[in-house]
């Protein structure tokens, strides 16, 4: 059976879009986060970093000991984030907040996003 150079070609662009599109996918993998858990931390934020690809929220937050530990919380991009009504002033620095975040495996002080109770009472993402 003889392959034409336009079938060739197609097979070639339809796996080098196959390896393409596993990459991609695997850069927005959730595999350093703890699946199946969800962790409360409570404390300050340090800062909102709206920005893409994916924002962070750096929050303060007090160990066992008493010591402040900073804690980085991805989320989802700027333009996903603003389609919900979220804005770079919707954490404020200084403010106090209750985050829910899924954990990083390796243990470090790092999570994915699930949701946040500000002072006020006012949620923001899954509050259960």
């Amino acid at each position: 059976m003889k392959i034409n150079i336009k079938n060739r070609l197609l097979i070639i662009v339809t796996l080098a879009c196959s390896v393409l599109s596993y990459s991609a996918y695997s850069h927005h993998s959730n595999a350093m986060f703890e699946e199946q858990r969800v962790v409360e931390l409570t404390g300050t934020i340090e800062e909102f970093q709206f920005t893409n690809p994916h924002s962070w929220i750096q929050v303060n937050v007090a160990d066992e000991k008493g010591n402040l530990v900073e804690w980085s919380i991805e989320w989802g991009s700027p333009n996903q984030l603003g389609r919900q009504g979220v804005r770079p002033s919707t954490f404020p620095a200084g403010a106090d907040v209750t985050i829910k975040t899924r954990p990083m495996k390796d243990g470090s002080p790092g999570g994915l996003f699930v949701g946040a109770r500000f002072a006020d009472g006012s949620t923001l993402g899954r509050w259960e």
